[in-house]
């Protein structure tokens, strides 16, 4: 499916530079071995020989730094979320090995096939590139920019990638009542537009190894060099217009800036060389009068692209997509050639996952809440939930009473937070109904042809939105996934089962540590309810303002304190003629907010726990002090090593903090760090001046 919701998830690199790459070289030799539970509490991590009042993330997790390495199929190695992540998709592959060789019901012989097809690296092999010829052919018989339409609704009502936009049903920003047709910029295969328009000489030497990689797909797939090299060049000559078009990740940020109603007859006139009436007919999407169109500027660009360029290069643009799209499906030397670029030189992942996890993965993402089912049965019992609905109590008082006692905010609007906090829904674990895949085909010796028909499936289900009532219920995330969001037009904060687990969440384990693992995660999705975007929805899901004028002048003070000091901090050092690059404060501003809010009111519900129990936040546990404990084991949960490559492409497009940041940052700003551990007021983690926005 093209089409993407804006929700706040607590940890987006983690899983999509790492996302599964298949291989036929490694589909045996790399075996499964169980993963046993991390530890929530890890005192052999911590580095002693370092003050950690000058750096708290280094305290906490420099021996773990040292100790373990970044495995040669991954591009980043974080102490909670990778372990977990290869914890919960090893559980998932004893879920879907047993079902492709044994399975017990309908829904298990459906996701077992799709597993058992994606492990059949031998028919993969056989086939090479002809699972391409179909959309190749339909492709090659373009004859001139009008027939543009028919062949996109073509390509994606059969499931295959085509580039251009981003199309689909979500709510409305300013009525999320209802369900309508948004359409946003799109078409860019390199990871963020700066690839393309910034004139560096690390992305002109990136551009120039992106047109080297497509000159050896295209004569993979046939084209001789010169044909290789023209098509190329007509790729890279769209996609870089494409990006001039495009707002940058910042910008989109702002949900005003992707806001714009539009009649389809007004949407029509803004890019007339396109024909939206032939493609919103056979596209397979039902009727509407009106549409959100995200990036006005981008379509009004691409009209002109149309009519500018000639239809060979967006034939070459189209076989691009539709190659690039699905390479890591394909046989060796396709997939061979794309890992190379995408993950080894743009990323610095030195290998492919092997076969099993790759395959786990696609499974969970193609059929996620069928295989959920059963993942769930065995590694989330009802007790775990009840506990996590105690521990969203908490923190949602804590937060509470945080909105009582702030200083920059009046009454009046005081009122309005409390009231959106007490609307906020949470969904904790798994779907109270679980979507039916019983349509989707599913072959044991189709492995594209079963990712076609997921695809498929998952843009009929969002089309099937539109003008229907919200399903308030509906979940973004799969059961065993490690991550969490908040989601903004359906004000509910998302827990999936995959996240609740050591080191996150340990039945075992004193409070402190689990109110820094689990605590802090769920109070930085509450958070995000009230961070710079989130703040801009009231508690129906809303796009309108809910604070005074006064209130939000002061809110953006505090916001651009944080902005401001996010933007001083080093993602990736200086290597040889490739400068130090700093993060973009105002990209990862919602993600700081919440890890500062999150460490906060979790600390403050903390603190409400032990009261009710008798005990202190000095009492020790180990040579530890509950408060220690608490933020020691809220900086365990990012301890992480990352390759250069990615660090530096993270900086680009993740809105998230690198670890050290998301540590240090939230600790300078809280006074309550600098107290437990001791700190003289004026040094790193305890400054005399600090940002705090909740």
């Amino acid at each position: 499916m093209k089409f993407s919701r804006y929700i706040f998830v607590l940890i987006l690199a983690i899983t999509t530079a790492t996302a599964p790459s298949l291989t036929t070289a490694q589909a045996d030799t790399q075996k499964p071995q169980p993963v046993p539970p991390i530890q929530s509490f890890d005192a052999s991590a911590i580095d002693k020989s370092v003050d950690p009042c000058t750096d708290f993330y280094q305290y906490a997790c420099g021996n773990w730094l040292k100790t373990n390495s970044i495995p040669s199929d991954q591009t980043r190695w974080v102490r909670s979320f990778s372990l977990l992540r290869e914890r919960n998709r090893y559980l998932l592959w004893e879920e879907l090995d047993a079902a492709a060789k044994a399975p017990k019901s309908p829904l298990q012989r459906q996701f077992g096939s799709f597993y058992a097809a994606c492990m059949d690296t031998d028919t993969v092999e056989k086939k090479g590139i002809s699972p391409v010829k179909p959309a190749w052919a339909k492709i090659d018989a373009l004859k001139d920019a009008k027939q543009l339409p028919a062949l996109l609704s073509w390509l994606e009502n059969n499931g295959t990638p085509d580039g251009f936009f981003e199309f689909g049903v979500s709510q409305d920003d300013k009525d999320s009542s209802k369900q309508i047709a948004q359409i946003y910029q799109g078409g860019l295969s390199l990871p963020d537009r700066d690839y393309y328009i910034v004139d560096s000489p690390r992305f002109k030497t990136i551009r120039g190894q992106y047109v080297d990689h497509m000159k050896k797909m295209f004569t993979l797939a046939g084209d001789t060099p010169e044909q290789a090299e023209k098509e190329a060049s007509a790729v890279l000559k769209i996609e870089t217009a494409m990006a001039q078009a495009s707002l940058s990740r910042t910008d989109l940020r702002q949900p005003e800036k992707r806001y714009h109603i539009y009649t389809v007859a007004d949407f029509d006139k803004l890019a007339p060389s396109f024909g939206w009436d032939t493609y919103f007919k056979q596209v397979g999407i039902g009727h509407f009068d009106t549409l959100d169109v995200g990036t006005p500027d981008f379509f009004k660009a691409l009209s002109g692209l149309i009519t500018s360029e000639p239809i060979d290069s967006w034939k070459s643009y189209l076989r691009w997509q539709t190659l690039h799209g699905q390479a890591r499906l394909l046989s060796k030397a396709f997939f061979d050639e794309n890992f190379d670029f995408f993950s080894k030189t743009l990323s610095g992942q030195q290998e492919p996952e092997a076969r099993w996890k790759q395959c786990s993965s696609m499974s969970d993402r193609a059929l996620g809440e069928a295989v959920g089912q059963d993942w769930v049965k065995q590694n989330f019992p009802p007790a775990a939930k009840d506990s996590m609905d105690k521990l969203v109590a908490a923190l949602e008082k804590s937060l509470g009473d945080d909105i009582k006692t702030l200083p920059w905010m009046s009454d009046d609007t005081k009122k309005a937070a409390e009231e959106k906090l007490s609307m906020i829904r949470n969904k904790i674990g798994y779907p109270e109904k679980w979507r039916d895949y019983s349509s989707v085909k599913v072959s044991r010796d189709d492995l594209i042809g079963n990712n076609q028909h997921s695809a498929v499936y998952e843009r009929n289900y969002n089309y099937n939105k539109l003008g229907k009532p919200v399903d308030e219920k509906e979940w973004g995330m799969t059961p065993p996934t490690v991550n969490a969001y908040y989601d903004p037009s359906f004000n509910d904060i998302n827990f999936p089962a995959g996240i609740l687990q050591p080191p996150f969440f340990d039945f075992k384990i004193d409070p402190a540590v689990n109110f820094g693992g689990i605590g802090v995660v769920i109070g930085h999705e509450m958070t995000h309810g009230f961070d710079d975007e989130g703040s801009q929805y009231d508690g129906k899901g809303n796009l309108r303002e809910w604070q005074t004028a006064a209130d939000r002048k002061a809110f953006q003070e505090r916001t651009e304190c944080v902005a401001n000091e996010y933007s001083g901090f080093e993602a990736a050092p200086a290597m040889g003629d490739t400068p130090a690059q700093k993060l973009n404060g105002h990209l990862t501003l919602g993600e700081n907010t919440a890890d500062n809010g999150g460490l906060r009111i979790a600390y403050m519900a903390l603190l409400d726990t032990l009261a009710a129990q008798g005990k202190a936040i000095d009492e020790r546990i180990d040579g530890y002090t509950e408060a220690q404990r608490y933020f020691l084991g809220f900086a365990q949960v990012w301890c992480q090593n990352t390759k250069d490559a990615a660090a530096r492409q993270a900086a680009l497009v993740d809105p998230h903090s690198p670890g050290q940041w998301r540590v240090n940052g939230s600790v300078q700003n809280f006074d309550e760090f600098g107290k437990a551990f001791g700190c003289t007021q004026g040094k790193p983690m305890y400054p005399t001046n600090s940002c705090r926005v909740w």
